[in-house]
């Protein structure tokens, strides 16, 4: 009897979306000059460094990642952190742990919606870099 004095719930109200808050195009923003430093360093030789950018950034992809429906450009932040990673894994010869960053892309871009060509590529780069793990995992 009481559920039905109470007003029901208007259809139109939706929760905001995180991701047109200005904190969310920031975070997108500085994670990718983050990852473009860190790949940087890392072909420079500067492993401490691009791993110390490395981990930094995988605390802002859980943000990022957080929201109900994240944003194209912050998947492709997350993306290209976990990929520097795996090749930083694969590069120290840590085949296993390198294919599970791998395996995240290839779940991420293997889902996306709408698919575009570059979400193809980022998927064929994936699955290209899991066979090259899958070569050396037995050596």
């Amino acid at each position: 009897m009481l559920i039905a004095c109470a007003p029901a719930p208007s259809p139109e109200q939706k929760p905001p979306d995180p991701t047109t808050e200005p904190w969310y195009s920031k975070a997108v923003d500085e994670l990718a000059a983050m990852n473009r430093e860190a790949m940087e360093d890392f072909h420079k030789g500067k492993e401490d460094d691009a791993s110390a950018l490395v981990q930094k950034g995988e605390a802002a992809s859980g943000r990022l990642l957080s929201v109900p429906h994240p944003t194209l450009a912050a998947a492709e932040a997350v993306s290209d952190v976990d990929r520097l990673y795996g090749e930083m894994l694969f590069s120290n010869k840590n085949y296993g742990w390198a294919r599970l960053l791998f395996q995240r892309n290839v779940a991420r871009w293997k889902n996306w919606t709408p698919q575009t060509p570059e979400t193809a590529r980022r998927l064929k780069e994936a699955e290209t870099s899991i066979a090259e793990c899958d070569r050396h995992i037995d050596q």
